[in-house]
Parts: C-alpha cells; sequence; structure tokens
C-alpha cells in the first residue's frame, strides 16, 4: 500500500512550519508498515493530480499569494476536479484563503481557486492567538496558533470546529476552518498536526479509503502519548475557558 502526498509551491507556501504537516503524515504512514511517497511542485511544474491522494496547500505572505494566484487559475479545473472526486486537502491559512472565491486585501483582490464557497476581506488588526477548538470529527480539541489579517466568511458551509479559545475565522462567528468533502481548511499553524493525531488519521483514513477501499482505511491504534500531551499542555494552559473539557481530555491520556 501506498500514499502519495503532494506539497503545492512549498518554496512560497510554508510559513509557521506547514512543512511539519507532511512529516507527520508520512512518518503516521511508515509506522503503520503503509508507504508513504512526497511530490514537491514548484511554480512552473506540471501537477498530475491523479497520483496524489494527499494535497497540501500552505500558508503564504499576500505578496506570495498574489504570485501564486495566476498559478491557480491554470490548474484551478484540475485541482476542482480532484476535489469533486474525494480527493483529500489539508489547506493552512494562505492556503485556506485560496480555496476560496477571492480574497480582498488592501492591494487588491487575490482570485481563489472557488473550490468551496467561502471569500476572505482583509480587516484592520490581525487575529493573533493560541487556539484551541471542539470538532464534532473527533473527540478531543484540535489545537493550534492562529495570526491572520484576513476575515474568512465560510457561508452556509460545515465549519471545522467550534472556537472554545482564540478568534477563528473572522473572531466574530464563533467557528474556525471549513469542511468540504474530504477538504479541510484552517487557520491553524503549528505545525497542525502533530499535536491533532486524530486530524492526522482522519485526512490518511479518507486518503486510503478513496484509494484502497473502506476495510483498507481501518487505521492501527498508535501509542499518541506525546502527542495527546502536546494537546493537552495547550487545553490546559487556558483552562478557565474550557472546564467542560478538562475531564474529558484527562481520561483521554
Amino acid at each position: 500500500m501506498k500514499i502519495t502526498i503532494g506539497h503545492l509551491f512549498p518554496d512560497l507556501l510554508n510559513l509557521y512550519g506547514d512543512r511539519g504537516n507532511i512529516q507527520c503524515m508520512v512518518q503516521r504512514l511508515r509506522w503503520r508498515g503503509i508507504e508513504a511517497e512526497v511530490k514537491a511542485f514548484g511554480i512552473d511544474d506540471r501537477i498530475d493530480f491523479s497520483v496524489l491522494d494527499i494535497v497540501l496547500l500552505g500558508g503564504g505572505s499576500d505578496r506570495e499569494q498574489m504570485i501564486v494566484c495566476n498559478r491557480l487559475k491554470e490548474i484551478k479545473d484540475s485541482f476542482k476536479a480532484y476535489v469533486e472526486n474525494g480527493g483529500v486537502v489539508i489547506a493552512i491559512c494562505g492556503g485556506y484563503q485560496l480555496l476560496g472565491k477571492y480574497y480582498e486585501t488592501d492591494n487588491g483582490r487575490i482570485e481563489g481557486l472557488d473550490i468551496v464557497d467561502i471569500y476572505t476581506v482583509q480587516e484592520k488588526g490581525r487575529l493573533i492567538n493560541n487556539i484551541f477548538l471542539q470538532s464534532d470529527l473527533f473527540e478531543m480539541p484540535i489545537v493550534g496558533f492562529e495570526n491572520h489579517g484576513g476575515r474568512t466568511h465560510i457561508n452556509n458551509n460545515k465549519p471545522l470546529g467550534k472556537v472554545i479559545y482564540g478568534k477563528g475565522n473572522d473572531g466574530k462567528s464563533g467557528y474556525e476552518g471549513v469542511v468540504y468533502k474530504n477538504v479541510i481548511g484552517t487557520y491553524l499553524h503549528g505545525p497542525l498536526l502533530p499535536k491533532n493525531p486524530q486530524l492526522c488519521d482522519y485526512l490518511l483514513s479518507r486518503a486510503i479509503e478513496r484509494r484502497y477501499g473502506a476495510e483498507a482505511s481501518k487505521l492501527t491504534p498508535l501509542p499518541d502519548k506525546e502527542e495527546n500531551e502536546a494537546n493537552k499542555y495547550i487545553v490546559d494552559r487556558y483552562s478557565d475557558k474550557v472546564e467542560n473539557f478538562k475531564e474529558k481530555i484527562r481520561k483521554l491520556i
């Protein structure tokens, strides 16, 4: 069994350790005896989505997103076809914004992939904070770090989770991220996946199911003591905000 992970434009979209998410996915596959291959694509490289099982679209500054914008127009149809066919995507911060219709900045509009019915508008001040949220998809909270000037509006799409501590998509709605088919978009850096093994395994199992079927997607549990403790550490730092979750998380460690 082999899973191929595509990293789009890592030379431009790799803020806050986004490459660490690739390393986490690869290691968790290998621990289970599953072969993992990573294909990094530069701005001028041809991208064949048919050979990819997971795509990472990382974060970048507004300037870097502007550079990527024209290239995205060229791959927009094939990327969207991949998503509609169940392709797995994890999009972080700038990559999350690029999933939508557009990102309206002080320096002009950045056209997005229009894969998900969302849009982003730049506002004064940045939303910078440690953050964690409760998601319907997982027992444990999702933890990370956010730093973004854009406010993302997800319309009628499903959010990744409800913000327990932090700002989230727009600092007002109380929600963070978006889930669409097998796509997850989020503002959480860190990198995200090492501290959130349940989220990492969710992406892996979806990719394996798409390639090899439902039976193959039942992942062998891993001894995630260190990963769970890293998650719990963030939660406990702000325990006054999350009293309802303390006992639940304690039982999972």
